[in-house]
């Protein structure tokens, strides 16, 4: 058994507070962080380059479009990547999937990263295709699977009923720390998830509170950071 601490985190193109967002990071010790809403219009390529060394992490997975990114820790090694885009929906952001296939403690995971629309009929559609995706990715990579993201949507609504379908939701199955991700300043919703394979044991899973930086979180972002321990098969 091999244990794993993943971050689910949309750090708002670092339009914020970027030595903020690196505090909380490095603050929680994750071994993998997967991020939404990073830098990709000017300089976007330097700027991940740089977050991630500044929180002691590579770039394992993630392109210029959609602003998602994944990150892997000193104890992780990279051994696949893709990237997914979504189908295009007229006047709405492009939407995808980031995926960093790592090797940590001699146990493989699968891991993920989307963006999912603020339309319900864009997300059921761009749900069911991450699903699908997923699959497809497991069972190429021999690997179980951790989505997480910013769903945009709360528990009980359809799209998270989906990912429900299929894999646990971390913070109902081992809630620890608070659920509500969003707003930082003024948290009354929690529409960021971490949705563990059933083969992984969920830990703890939820919004860290103290001795983690709590002061930081409406300084980073608009976003609070979910943070999941799992333990791989």
């Amino acid at each position: 058994m091999t244990d794993v601490r993943v971050l689910s985190y949309n750090i708002r193109s670092l339009r914020d507070d970027p030595a903020a967002v690196v505090r909380v990071v490095r603050a929680l010790e994750p071994d993998v962080v997967c991020l939404q809403e990073v830098p990709r219009f000017w300089g976007w390529r330097a700027k991940r380059r740089r977050l991630a060394r500044e929180c002691g992490m590579t770039v394992a997975a993630g392109r210029r479009a959609c602003g998602l990114a994944v990150l892997a820790g000193p104890r992780a090694r990279r051994v696949a990547r893709e990237f997914h885009l979504l189908s295009p929906v007229p006047d709405l952001h492009r939407r995808a999937l980031a995926i960093a296939v790592l090797e940590i403690g001699g146990a493989r995971l699968l891991a993920a990263s989307t963006h999912l629309d603020l339309m319900d009929a864009p997300r059921r559609v761009h749900t069911r295709q991450v699903l699908a995706l997923l699959e497809r990715a497991g069972h190429r990579h021999a690997a179980p699977m951790v989505l997480t993201g910013d769903i945009n949507e709360e528990p009980g609504g359809d799209s998270w009923s989906l990912l429900t379908g299929r894999f646990q939701d971390g913070h109902a199955v081992a809630p620890r720390g608070e659920a509500l991700t969003f707003s930082a300043a003024d948290p009354k919703r929690r529409i960021d998830g971490v949705f563990a394979d059933p083969r992984i044991e969920v830990l703890g899973c939820g919004v860290p509170g103290p001795p983690a930086p709590v002061a930081d979180y409406p300084n980073a972002t608009d976003h609070r950071p979910l943070l999941a321990d799992l333990r791989l098969p």
